[in-house]
């Protein structure tokens, strides 16, 4: 089984992201990242051959209401991301901003491991750059400040979509909710829980599923929000780097398998 994504050769900008995703992902290999197997251009169709995932987006589950993701599962999706970004961003050899992380952009293969998917606008940075400038607006809601306001592109933007992603899975709301108008967004709505009202945030499925061990599993949901605002911080200097936020979760992780509870 396969996956083929035919480019709209119509779109000019569609058109586009097919060569920054084929230069992008080239020399790309990790467990977490979707695997490109080939690709097909020519003047009237373009496309790329890649694994199949056969659970489909984290959006579907996320939003669908025949499903819903455990506590572990959330924690092993939100860890694969982790490790994909990391390797993004300091294991390959020219860093990688993908610029435009969201649930609809993380696959899951048929053990439910997580992929990061979609690399059309992302930024190759050159060797010694930190940041770099584009004119491409990602999606609205996971945007950090310094790209949705001067174009600013690194990897500290994508530290703080990944920080509005962890928020939302757990809480199972879009950061472009209607709820957030005015002075509130997911992130000060978040913020306004911590410590004492985290249960009202929460995904309700998610409360309910892990009713018998609440009080254990809203400890670990501190320090999962904690952490994801330390992601969203509005100075890029300020926010945590991809390898600690993996060993804040593993460490959150080994916590939960050990006490066999969830």
């Amino acid at each position: 089984m396969i996956a083929v994504k035919v480019i709209d050769l119509q779109s000019e900008a569609k058109s586009k992201s097919f060569d920054v995703e084929c230069n992008a992902m080239r020399n790309l290999r990790h467990r977490n990242l979707v695997k490109i197997i080939s690709s097909c251009s020519n003047l009237d169709f373009k496309s790329l051959v890649m694994e199949f995932m056969s659970n489909g987006s984290v959006d579907k589950w996320l939003y669908s209401n025949n499903y819903c993701l455990s506590f572990l599962q959330r924690l092993n999706i939100m860890i694969d991301v982790a490790s994909a970004l990391e390797y993004l961003h300091l294991g390959s050899s020219m860093p990688v901003v993908h610029c435009d992380l969201k649930p609809s952009n993380v696959l899951l293969d048929e053990n439910m491991v997580a992929h990061v998917s979609d690399f059309g606008i992302a930024k190759l940075m050159d060797e010694g750059q930190s940041k770099t400038h584009t004119q491409t607006l990602a999606t609205v809601g996971y945007l950090a400040p310094e790209y949705g306001s001067k174009g600013i592109v690194s990897v500290k933007g994508d530290v703080y979509s990944y920080g509005i992603m962890l928020m939302e899975i757990f809480t199972r709301i879009m950061p472009t909710d209607d709820m957030f108008v005015a002075e509130l967004s997911l992130k000060t709505w978040i913020s306004g829980s911590l410590p004492n009202s985290i249960m009202e945030v929460m995904d309700s499925n998610l409360v309910q599923i892990t009713w018998d061990q609440i009080d254990y599993i809203l400890t670990h949901m501190s320090s999962i929000f904690s952490l994801a605002l330390i992601c969203c911080e509005d100075s890029p200097e300020a926010r945590i780097n991809m390898a600690d936020v993996i060993a804040t979760l593993i460490k959150i992780k080994t916590l939960v398998v050990g006490a066999n509870t969830i």
